[in-house]
């Protein structure tokens, strides 16, 4: 009986940790955290987006800003120029082994933008707070 109960949980394991491969909603380390999120966010899609941000309250509120931002306020025309953008990153500051600043900007609109990387439970998320406050409040 144990046998076949640990036979199971190591399916089981497998099964989940294939499946989020498989969905790329995780990042291998912060730089990558950060183009997942920003790829998702040009492309329009906030649902992965989402997966990739610190999942607090002012953060999905922020996030969802922007979806109805690109949903219904958009023109079609930066729509398209947004999804076919490329991301430049300029700038990578380490503030210590858990938190990273990463500065960058897209190929369609080229403004300058920072996002707060944090690794919490082994995983790179966004904070998008740190977009959004004085930046004399944060390292």
């Amino acid at each position: 009986m144990k046998s076949k109960l640990f036979t199971g949980f190591l399916f089981l394991q497998f099964f989940c940790a294939c499946n989020n491969e498989g969905n790329g909603t995780t990042s291998e380390n912060d730089v990558d955290a950060a183009r997942n999120f920003i790829q998702s966010a040009l492309e329009g899609d906030y649902n992965k987006a989402q997966t990739y941000i610190i999942a607090d309250t002012t953060n999905i509120q922020y996030l969802d800003a922007f979806e109805r931002n690109f949903k219904n306020r958009m023109s079609p025309e930066d729509k398209k120029g947004y999804r076919k953008a490329s991301i430049n990153i300029h700038k990578v500051r380490e503030v210590d082994d858990s938190t990273t600043i990463v500065n960058y900007s897209n190929s369609y609109m080229k403004k300058n933008d920072s996002l707060k990387v944090s690794r919490l439970n082994n995983q790179w998320l966004i904070d998008l707070k740190y977009s959004f406050a004085s930046k004399d409040s944060f390292p």
